[in-house]
């Protein structure tokens, strides 16, 4: 007996040094926690401060300089201020009046990848981050180490959030140490950032080195980068006795013999209890995590007392940034605020919600809104007494995604049956015009038969110059009555989905056509008209009645263009019609194909590319997303079903409809055509195809 006891004094001698030593090493521990925390707080106001900078100054170099240079009297760790743009160029710059210029020996340009590098990984978080540490010497031979933020300036756009700069700050790591962490902790202890491998990178602190040394190593976390923090602290072994405790457990070692029998059966019984109660909160966390609806208690105070996994997923928070919260909720978003607050006030009066709960919106930690379901009632505590409100909640998200998706559909079936609907009016339209137009046509055959030499032999009072002139009129009338038939011929056969044969027509003919009503409007709109066509120019594989009616739209539409806004009056209008012929080379022309009718197509030798151009105003940006989407239009009388049909001619073709907008300069739009292998053909430019200045030279279609 006197043997075990002697071993069990020895062991409570050992415990209570080690108890000791375990005591110093948790007070470091503690230490280096504390000063990562200071470091990790005075950063984050730090990037505070510059964004304040960024909020409050107005854009200019000069006094920008002024703040940067007052925030850097304030700030002893950081060394430079820079403001750049963009692409990382130096708008205005700032150094620290307490230390050298750090970049005067070595240049700012040395340390470009550095910042770059910070920069690239803040503009992916559109948020601070921090580059590698690096070393920098300088001019007196002496160096320090460096770690740059990048702060992006953030602002407001119709295309969203966009980086419009950065303010560049330049920390020297050990003046982090000496400013941001306290003195106390420094006063007899050493503290360093090191590397992984323990190389010490900047230190502070000097102490008296003795046996033992307590080191406690903490991660600085910060975004892009990560920082290793030594403390380290020499302090004197516990001595063999170091308090009274141990000779109070001598003594009381017979005792605790006396009471261990005691002990044990206590032991027994309090195991047993702890187990049935550890099972029991072992299947009420089971429950609780494997929710999926969100839990939520307040007291009758309104302060949160608990909140489930379910909950704290939902909202983004930890348990312990939720907890003891009352009004405001870190989740509440702030535009509703006043709304929530007095609907928590009628809650705590002690008014019952509705059973079927209410809809809301709660803010995630990362600022995003969502939708949810709150269902809440009373909390009874066992004696039957209200301690609170006990709260549910759903996400509705993903069937408010479904409605909305829902909702879309529903329009796209609206848009497909007015689409539906065009057509048949299309057709309808185009079998009642049929006859009024052949008739047109008739009777301007019938004048022109009247108004021939031989019948007007009887009226020798006719004017020769007059009836030549009544005729080309009614030959222009039949013409025009025949091609509105041709046209809505192609719509019946658009609609009938009926394919047009096609043949090989010369491009001036095309433009000889629709030339004498583009030649009417320019005239009433003063609109100049510029064409640019060589005299020799392969055929196209084409439906001639369909590419004469996508140039006669698009010029039109450029004509309305430089009619619309008052602001271009005062320049001249020019209206651009150019032809171009592109060769394929040998080695990439198709061979010869057959269509479905009967004519065989010829070998594809090339593109014709058509541009038809103005110098209006040019397209907006929201308005070029929609410009082939039907029903779509800026013109009050318009229907937006032009453009788009354009387009599926061009796509029937097996070309390509394209535009080019400059704003302010004007809009030029260029279709493709095949070009069959009949060969090169001279043709003559038409009489009405007056010789002009070329507007643009195609080389690309």
């Amino acid at each position: 007996m006197l043997a075990l006891l002697s071993a069990l004094l020895v062991l409570l001698v050992w415990l209570a040094r080690r108890f000791d030593a375990d005591q110093i090493q948790t007070q470091v521990e503690r230490d280096a926690q504390a000063a990562v925390s200071d470091i990790r707080l005075a950063l984050s106001r730090n990037a505070q401060t510059l964004q304040a900078l960024h909020n409050s100054e107005q854009p200019g170099a000069t006094a920008w300089t002024a703040s940067a240079a007052r925030l850097l009297r304030e700030q002893r760790e950081w060394l430079r201020l820079e403001w750049r743009n963009p692409q990382l160029q130096t708008l205005a710059q700032a150094d620290s009046p307490y230390q050298l210029p750090v970049f005067q020996r070595l240049g700012r340009a040395n340390t470009q990848a550095d910042v770059a590098l910070a920069c690239a990984a803040a503009s992916r978080r559109t948020g601070p981050a921090y580059g590698p540490s690096y070393y920098v010497p300088l001019a007196d031979g002496m160096g320090l180490e460096v770690m740059e933020l990048c702060l992006p300036l953030l602002v407001a756009s119709p295309k969203g959030t966009q980086i419009s700069g950065y303010y560049i700050a330049s920390y020297s790591l050990r003046q982090v140490l000496t400013e941001m962490v306290g003195k106390q902790l420094t006063r007899n202890q050493e503290l360093s950032f090191t590397e992984a491998d323990g190389a010490r990178l900047a230190v502070i602190g000097s102490l008296e080195r003795q046996s033992n040394a307590f080191t406690a190593r903490q991660l600085l976390d910060l975004p892009g980068n990560t920082l290793v923090l030594r403390l380290q602290s020499w302090r004197g072994a516990p001595s063999l006795f170091p308090n009274v405790l141990t000779a109070l457990v001598s003594a009381l070692v017979v005792a605790l013999l006396a009471v261990l029998v005691l002990l044990a059966r206590d032991m027994r019984r309090r195991l047993k209890v702890e187990h049935e109660l550890a099972d029991a909160l072992a299947f009420r966390k089971a429950m609780e995590d494997s929710l999926v609806t969100g839990l939520r208690a307040r007291d009758l105070q309104g302060r949160i007392t608990y909140v489930n996994p379910a909950f704290c997923q939902m909202v983004g928070f930890a348990p312990d940034e939720l907890l003891g919260h009352s009004a405001p909720a870190p989740y509440w978003p702030p535009e509703f605020m006043g709304e929530y607050q007095q609907r928590q006030a009628v809650r705590l009066a002690g008014h019952a919600p509705p059973r079927e709960g209410h809809e809301s919106v709660f803010m995630r930690k990362d600022g995003s809104r969502f939708p949810v379901l709150i269902i809440e009632a009373p909390l009874i505590n066992a004696l039957g007494k209200q301690t609170g409100w006990m709260s549910a909640f759903l996400d509705i998200s993903e069937q408010r995604r479904m409605e909305d998706l829902a909702r879309a559909t529903q329009e796209r079936l609206q848009a497909t049956a007015r689409l539906a609907t065009v057509g048949e009016m299309a057709s309808l339209l185009s079998h009642e015009l049929n006859q009024p137009l052949a008739s047109i046509a008739s009777y301007a055959h019938g004048a022109m038969n009247v108004l021939q030499p031989p019948a007007l032999l009887a009226s020798a009072a006719v004017d020769p110059d007059m009836s030549e002139a009544l005729q080309v009129a009614l030959r222009r009338i039949a013409q025009q009555a025949e091609r509105a038939g041709k046209v809505i011929a192609s719509v019946q056969d658009l609609v009938r989905r009926r394919e047009r044969p096609r043949a090989a027509v010369a491009p001036p003919d095309l433009l000889a056509t629709i030339m004498p009503l583009v030649s009417l409007q320019a005239r009433k709109l003063r609109v100049r008209v510029q064409t640019d066509m060589p005299a020799d120019l392969p055929p196209l594989w084409c439906d001639r009645t369909l590419v004469e009616q996508v140039l006669l739209n698009l010029a039109r539409n450029a004509m309305q263009a430089m009619d619309e806004p008052a602001a271009y009056a005062s320049r001249e209008r020019v209206l651009g019609l150019a032809v171009a012929y592109q060769p394929l080379p040998s080695q990439a022309r198709r061979p010869a194909q057959a269509n479905s009718s009967a004519v065989a197509a010829p070998a594809l030798l090339g593109w014709m590319v058509f541009a038809v151009s103005d110098t209006g105003p040019g397209i907006a940006d929201a308005v070029a997303s929609q410009l082939y989407t039907p029903f779509f239009t800026t013109k009050s009388e318009g229907m937006g079903l032009g453009l788009a049909l354009c387009r599926s001619v061009v796509e029937q073709h097996g070309g390509a409809l394209e535009f080019d907008s400059r704003p302010g300069l004007g809009t030029t739009f260029r279709f493709t055509l095949p070009v069959h292998a009949a060969g090169h053909l001279p043709i003559d430019l038409p009489a009405q195809l007056p010789p002009g200045a070329v507007n643009s030279v195609l080389t690309s279609g």
